[in-house]
Formats: structure tokens, C-alpha cells, sequence
């Protein structure tokens, strides 16, 4: 049987289009290049927004072992503030979020193939949207959703990057002292050449993700190892945070090439482009899985309307441009020497500033409906 949508891309938006489109009685090819869920360059904050989604989709993230968190904490140089978080959030390893999703996707009849890399996306002379595997498997559908992450398919690719980001992730075990302090927390530290988070996950593991400009990586000789000394030399914060920590990991994800700010403005008809191939936001707001689950949301809403695709790409570029220009400036200020110095002190004296940031650099401000277990 022919499927009806081929949604190109197993993470997060892709799982859910392909969910919500299922349970509507679509016929879904899902294809996912990794053969099973892995660990991902990802802050894995789950805000309110991104909450309010799973729960929708059947995903209940507290029987996962996700960590409640309530508050943000800012650090730079040797002085951090804190405040409390605007709205209920959580914290969950994206390999655990996955391979969730993706269950729920098999149960909801979509038709999942996995470990099959997609070569390309292309058109047929009938207009129908064709996916050529590596193996030369073909598989067609009249729509396709595109939802390949930070990967890009050749003709479909995003301008590259030009501030030259690379991003890094690695899982500690910290000391009991420093598991306690993180408790709750989503720290954000800074450096002289980007920034990082770190937050407790489950199983008492904290998630260290962080983004820094190429020249700085280069000069601390292009190891992690040298890297990671720098950091703590320029946050004496994560230095405390890190003091005893055990590797969980045998050496850090990366990835190169973000085009943070990038918002998509057009499309092929039939082609609906979610999550990172919509909108790359910065990662400091903790807004990428809100933002993936979002898009899918928007798409799956606009397909099943007979909204077009183009139509469609057109009114999500309208709608999250405000909240990317806020986003893009608030990143910009943390790279800023003068703004790194003086922003724990404003924190500080206006804890509120954080709240309103938060909330503003949102996709929407949800009324959320949890499980008692994260509620409370």
C-alpha cells in the first residue's frame, strides 16, 4: 500500500508528525537513518510547552525518569544568579525521549524503517515526492515531511554557518555535594567564546552541553580535553561544578555547522519542513524540543486543512520571527565581554529579568496539564 506522507526523520519532529498524522488515519512511511536512538548533541531541556506536547502525544516523560527542574541559574567568571523558572520543566536524555517516541509512533501504525539513510528527497514527473535510500530502495508519497535534524539532504540543504559554532556534549557524574546544589537547577555558564548548560538528568547524571566559536576551540588545540580546561578557567563556576565529576561517556559527541537564526522561507509544494529544518535557535533558551514539537504541531495542522506547504513555511517564518530576533540578540549579548561581567550582578538585583527572557524567547505560553509525578 502506498503511504499517504513520507516523513524523513525519526527524532523528535519527526516521531510526532508522524504520530499525530497516524492517529488522523494517514498512511505513514517513517525513515530514520539511525538503527536505534542514540545519545544527541542537546541540552534536553523540556520546557512547559514541549511538556504540554508529549503529554498530547501520549508521552508521559516522569515514567521515563525525567527530572523535574524549577529554576535557572546563570554563571559567569566567579559569580552566579539565579531565578525561578516561569514554567513547570523537565529534564530527559533525548536516547530515552526517542526511543519513546518512536514506540508510540509503531503503535500508532506508522510504518517505521530504521537504520536506512535517505540519499535523497526528490520529485517524480508525476509530482509525487520520492525518498532514494543508500541501498537504492525507493519509496514514494504525494506529501513528504522533512525532518532530518541537523542533517541536511543535498538539495534541501541550509545556508552554513557563519559564526563557525561547534557544539560538544558529555555526561558527568558529579560529586554528591555538586549533585545536591544542581538539584532542580538548568545552570547556563559562560565563556569568552560561548556557552554552555548544564543540568541533572535521569539516573543522576548531569547533561553538559555547550557551544563555542571555532577560533576558541582552535586555541585551546582543538581537543576536548584542552577545551574543557578552558571553560573552567574562564567559569571558575563549572570549574566547582566539574571538581571530582567521572566521565559517563568515552568522548564527547560534536557536531559543527549550526546555522543558529536560520529560519526557513520556502518550500516545494508538498514538502513540509519541522523542526531543525524550519528554525535553529539558539541554544541557550532551552527551546529546541518545543520548537521541533511545535513545528510538527503547525504542519501536521496545516496538511490535514489542505493548507500548502509553501503556505505553510511562509506563516511559521511570520510567526517565529519575533521570538528569533530575541533570541539572537539576548545570544549575542552573552558573547560580550562587558555584558558577561556585569550580567550576574543585574540577575542578581532583578532575578525577574531571567523570568521575563524566558518566557519571551517561547514558542507560546501554554496552560500545562502534567502527571502528579513532575507537577509537584
Amino acid at each position: 500500500m502506498q503511504s499517504e506522507v513520507l516523513i524523513v526523520g525519526g527524532g523528535v519532529a519527526g516521531c510526532a508528525a508522524s504520530i499525530a498524522l497516524a492517529r488522523k488515519g494517514r498512511i505513514v512511511t517513517l525513515i530514520e537513518r539511525e538503527a536505534t536512538p542514540r545519545h544527541k548533541v542537546c541540552g534536553e531541556f523540556l520546557s512547559g510547552e514541549a511538556l504540554e506536547d508529549l503529554h498530547g502525544l501520549g508521552i508521559d516523560v516522569s515514567t521515563l525518569g525525567a527530572v523535574s527542574l524549577g529554576y535557572v541559574r546563570l554563571a559567569a567568571a566567579r559569580r552566579a544568579a539565579e531565578a525561578p523558572l516561569p514554567f513547570l520543566a523537565a529534564s530527559l536524555t533525548r536516547r530515552a525521549l526517542d526511543t519513546a517516541l518512536i514506540a508510540e509512533a509503531i503503535a500508532a501504525g506508522v510504518q517505521v524503517l530504521r537504520g536506512r539513510s535517505v540519499k535523497s528527497l526528490t520529485r517524480t514527473i508525476t509530482g509525487l515526492w520520492q525518498a532514494t535510500l543508500e541501498d537504492g530502495t525507493s519509496y514514494v508519497a504525494p506529501t513528504a515531511f522533512l525532518a532530518s535534524g541537523k542533517h541536511d539532504l543535498r538539495g534541501h540543504g541550509r545556508p552554513r554557518d557563519p559564526h563557525q559554532w561547534v557544539a560538544f556534549k558529555m555526561y558527568y557524574r558529579l560529586s554528591p555535594t555538586q549533585t545536591a546544589d544542581l538539584q532542580g537547577a538548568s545552570e547556563l555558564t559562560l565563556y569568552s567564546g560561548g556557552y554552555g548548560g548544564i543540568q541533572p538528568v535521569e539516573d543522576g547524571v548531569a547533561n553538559f552541553c555547550c557551544v563555542v566559536k571555532r577560533h576558541y576551540f582552535a586555541q585551546a588545540g582543538l581537543r576536548w580535553e584542552g577545551l574543557i580546561a578552558r571553560m573552567q578557567e574562564d567559569c571558575p563556576h563549572l570549574a566547582m561544578r566539574l571538581a571530582g565529576a567521572e566521565p559517563q561517556i568515552d568522548k564527547p559527541i560534536a557536531i559543527t555547522h549550526i546555522p543558529y537564526g536560520y529560519l526557513r522561507r520556502t518550500t516545494d509544494e508538498g514538502l513540509y519542513c519541522i523542526g531543525d529544518q524550519a528554525a535553529v535557535i539558539p541554544s541557550f533558551t532551552g527551546d529546541g524540543i518545543s520548537i521541533a514539537l511545535h513545528t510538527a504541531r503547525c504542519a501536521v495542522a496545516a496538511f490535514t486543512a489542505s493548507e500548502s506547504a509553501p503556505v505553510f513555511q511562509a506563516k511559521l517564518r511570520s510567526a517565529m520571527l519575533p521570538q528569533m530576533w530575541l533570541a539572537e540578540a539576548a545570544a549575542n549579548g552573552l558573547n560580550n565581554p562587558f555584558a558577561r561581567a556585569i550580567l550576574p550582578f543585574v540577575l542578581g538585583a532583578w532575578p525577574g529579568a531571567m523570568r521575563v527572557t524566558a518566557r519571551l524567547t517561547r514558542v507560546t505560553q501554554p496552560a500545562v496539564v502534567l502527571p502528579q509525578a513532575l507537577a509537584s
